[in-house]
C-alpha cells in the first residue's frame, strides 16, 4: 500500500483511509566520496514470468521462459531470495487486485536451475478464502527463505503482504514448508492494527520476523517474531529505543527492510529519519529524513538499539526513496544502501551496525538518476546493488515530473571489495527500457505515473554466485520471451497503444549469464556460523560458543583449532576428522578460558586455523559479537 510522504511547502494532507503525509522536495546532497568503475562486467538475459489472473489456472505450474507465449503476468513490485541450496523464490503483487480491492493477492515463483527458469507456484494468499484467485491481501509483498532446513529437509518460504480489503488493517504471512507446493496463512500476524509497508526476514529453521509501520502509533516501526514458522507471532518490540523514540516516531521516519544474520542471529532494521530532537523545534511532523539509521537487536528482536549510519548536514535532503536497504555478508559485515533521488550510496559496518564508514557513491553515467535501490551480499566485501536508473537529470525536476524523454532501465553494479573505501564498482544495464517519463514515489497518494510501484530486488545464488534480478516493466514488447498480456484468447490487454501504462505492467527476470560472481574465493574451511551467546537471562556471564563450517576445498582437513581473543578453545566436533571435501562439521562449548571476561554487546576476535591433510595450514580471522542468547528463543 505504501503511505509515502511527499513535500509541498511543508503542508500536511490527510488522504486515503488513514493518515498519509506529504513531505519534502528533494535537494542535492553534500559532496560524497565517489567509487570508480572496473571490469569484468556482468551480462544478463531477460524474460517475463507467468501469472496471468485472467487465464484459467493463473498459469500455475508454467515454467518460463518458453516458446508457448504463456509467460505473461500482471504483477509488480516484486521481491526475490535464494535458499542455501541455490533455489530462487520470487513474489510479486497483482496490481489489478491491489488497486481494485478483493483479488488474487500475491503471486510466487520458484527456480531450481539458478534462475534459468521460474515456475509459477500456487498463489500464497489464495488459501485465505478457500479457493484460488481470491484473497483480501496482496499489497507490498515481501519474501523470505529460512537459512536452515525444516523437518522435511527443505527451507521454509514465507510471503508477507498487507491486507487490502479492508485496507491496512493487518498483515498476512503465508508459509510453505514444501518448497512452495502448498501454503498456510496467518491473516493476523501484526500485533498492532493499522499497518503499512511490511518486511519479512527468517532465521534458523522456523523463526520468522516481520517489521512494519504502525500507523496508529504515529509510524512507530514494530518488529514481531514467530518461533513456529508464522503460526503465531508472540514476540513484539519497537525498533526505536527509549533514547530516540521521541523524535524517530511521530511520522518522521521512512521504513527500510528487515534483515537477520543467520550466523549470530543479530537483527537489523534500517530506516531514515531526522538526526535529533532539536530539529523538532522547526519541524514537528513530516520533516526531511536526511539521516540514515539502523536499529540493531542482539537479543533476538526483544529490544533494539538505534545507531546513526549517516547524517547528512544538509537538512533538506531525504533518504526515504523506496527504500533504504540493508544486507549482511557471510562474515557479518553490514551494508546500508540508499538514494537521495539523484545518486545511490552505500555505507558499511564491520562492527555489527555500531560504527559506519561512508557514504560512497555507486552509480555513474549514464545513470544520472538512481532510485529504488536493493542489495545482496556474498562473502566478506562482496556486494551487488540494483536500481532503476535514467540518463536524465537537470537538478530541477523530481523523478515524478521527468519528461517522456527520460528512459528507465534496471542497473546492476558489483563490488567484490566493498569494505575498502573508494573501491571499484562495475555497472551495467541489466534490462531493456522498462519505462518512459515520470516515476511517482508518493505511494498510494500518487497523482502521476506509478507503474514501477515502489521497489524490486536482487539475490545471489550461494552455489554459483550469479545474480538474479526481479523487476517491473510497463513496456509493450510482445516477444517470445516477453509476450504481451491478454485478458482472454481474443481480448488484448497490453497493446502498443497502452505501452507505458498500467495495462502493460508486468514482472520480469534478469538472470546473470556472464561476468564476475560471488563466492569464487573460498577458504578450505568455509565458516558459516560463529555464535557467542550469553545463556543467563539474569545478567550473569554464562557463555556458549558455537561454530559451524564446511570443507569447500579438494583435500581433507585433518584438524581445526579456534582461538577467541587469543585464548585457545577446547571442544569436540560433531563430525570425525579428517573432514572430507563437501562435509560439514559443527562444535559447541560452554567452557571458555577463565581469562576471558565477556560483556554482552562487545565484539571479539576469532581466529580459526585449519590443518590440511597435506600438512599446509589455513588461518582466517573474523569478529563475533556476544549476544544475549537466552533471549533468542531458538
Amino acid at each position: 500500500m505504501d503511505i509515502i510522504r511527499k513535500n509541498t511547502d511543508n503542508t500536511l494532507t490527510i488522504i486515503l483511509i488513514l493518515l498519509t503525509l506529504t513531505s519534502g522536495t528533494i535537494l542535492a546532497s553534500t559532496t560524497i566520496t565517489r567509487a570508480n568503475a572496473a571490469s569484468p562486467k556482468a551480462t544478463f538475459s531477460n524474460y517475463e514470468l507467468a501469472g496471468n489472473p485472467f487465464v484459467t489456472g493463473y498459469n500455475v505450474g508454467t515454467s518460463c521462459p518458453n516458446t508457448a507465449r504463456s509467460c505473461q503476468n500482471t504483477e509488480g513490485e516484486p521481491s526475490i531470495r535464494a535458499d542455501r541450496a541455490g533455489n530462487f523464490y520470487g513474489s510479486s503483487e497483482n496490481v489489478f487486485c491491489v488497486l481494485g480491492g478483493l483479488c488474487g493477492g500475491t503471486f510466487a515463483w520458484r527456480s531450481n536451475d539458478n534462475g534459468q527458469h521460474f515456475t509459477t507456484l500456487t498463489p500464497p494468499n489464495s488459501v485465505s478464502v478457500g479457493r484460488p484467485g481470491i484473497s483480501p491481501a496482496g499489497g507490498d509483498t515481501d519474501i523470505a527463505v529460512a537459512p536452515e532446513k525444516n523437518t522435511n529437509g527443505l527451507y521454509n518460504v514465507y510471503v508477507a503482504s498487507l491486507q487490502s480489503e479492508p485496507p491496512l488493517l493487518n498483515i498476512y504471512v503465508s508459509t510453505s514448508t514444501d518448497a512452495g507446493a502448498s501454503w498456510t496463512i496467518n491473516p493476523t500476524s501484526a500485533s498492532v492494527a493499522g499497518d503499512d509497508r511490511e518486511w519479512i526476514a527468517a532465521d534458523s529453521a522456523n523463526k520468522v520476523c516481520i517489521s512494519y509501520h504502525a500507523i496508529t502509533l504515529t509510524n512507530d516501526i514494530v518488529v514481531d517474531c514467530s518461533y513456529n514458522a508464522g503460526l503465531v507471532f508472540t514476540q513484539h518490540a519497537s525498533a526505536f529505543d527509549p533514547a530516540h523514540i521521541a523524535f524517530l516516531a511521530g511520522f518522521n521516519n521512512v521504513i527500510g527492510n528487515l534483515a537477520i544474520d543467520p550466523s549470530n542471529h543479530v537483527i537489523y532494521q534500517v530506516f531514515s529519519s531526522i538526526a535529533n530532537s532539536d530539529e523538532l523545534a522547526s519541524c514537528t511532523i513530516a520533516c526531511h529524513v536526511h539521516t540514515v539509521w539502523i536499529a540493531v537487536s542482539i537479543d533476538g528482536g526483544n529490544t533494539f538499539t538505534d545507531y546513526t549510519v549517516y547524517n547528512n548536514p544538509n537538512t533538506n535532503v531525504d533518504y526515504g526513496h523506496q527504500f533504504i536497504n540493508v544486507s549482511v555478508d557471510s562474515a557479518g559485515n553490514v551494508y546500508a544502501v540508499y538514494t537521495d533521488d539523484h545518486n545511490v550510496y552505500y555505507s558499511f559496518s564491520r562492527t555489527f551496525g555500531k560504527n559506519w564508514s561512508g557514504p560512497y557513491q555507486i552509480n555513474q553515467a549514464p545513470s544520472k538518476t538512481a532510485i529504488f535501490p536493493w542489495s545482496a551480499a556474498g562473502n566478506a566485501g562482496e556486494l551487488d546493488v540494483v536500481w532503476y536508473g535514467t540518463n536524465f537529470y537537470n537538478g530541477v525536476d523530481h523523478p515524478d515530473t521527468y519528461p517522456d524523454t527520460a528512459t528507465w532501465n534496471v542497473y546492476f553494479s558489483q563490488n567484490l571489495n566493498a569494505l575498502v573505501p573508494g573501491s571499484s564498482w562495475t555497472q551495467v544495464t541489466a534490462s531493456n527500457i522498462i519505462h518512459h517519463g515520470g516515476v511517482c514515489e508518493a505511494g498510494v497518494t500518487c497523482t502521476g505515473n506509478r507503474d514501477l510501484l515502489d521497489d524490486f530486488g536482487v539475490a545471489a545464488s550461494p552455489t554459483t554466485g550469479s545474480a538474479v534480478i526481479i523487476y517491473t516493466s510497463d513496456q509493450f514488447v510482445n516477444s517470445t520471451a516477453e509476450p504481451a498480456t491478454r485478458r482472454s484468447s481474443t481480448s488484448p490487454f497490453c497493446t502498443q497503444d497502452t505501452n507505458n501504462e498500467i495495462d502493460c505492467e508486468h514482472t520480469n527476470i534478469a538472470v546473470q549469464t556472464g561476468g564476475s560472481t560471488f563466492f569464487q574465493t573460498k577458504h578450505h574451511l568455509q565458516v558459516n556460523r560463529i555464535d557467542i551467546e550469553n545463556t543467563n537471562l539474569q545478567g550473569g556471564s554464562s557463555p556458549d560458543f558455537k561454530i559451524q563450517g564446511e570443507n569447500t576445498g579438494t583435500v581433507p582437513i585433518s584438524s581445526v583449532s579456534v582461538q577467541l581473543s587469543g585464548q585457545p578453545l577446547t571442544f569436540t566436533w560433531n563430525t570425525a576428522f579428517p573432514l572430507q571435501p563437501g562435509q560439514s562439521a559443527s562444535a559447541e562449548t560452554t567452557t571458555l578460558p577463565t581469562a576471558l571476561l565477556l560483556v554482552v554487546g562487545d565484539i571479539y576476535q576469532v581466529t580459526i586455523t585449519a590443518t590440511l591433510s597435506d600438512g599446509t595450514t589455513e588461518t582466517q580471522t573474523t569478529s563475533a559479537i556476544y549476544t544475549l542468547g537466552a533471549a533468542l528463543g531458538l
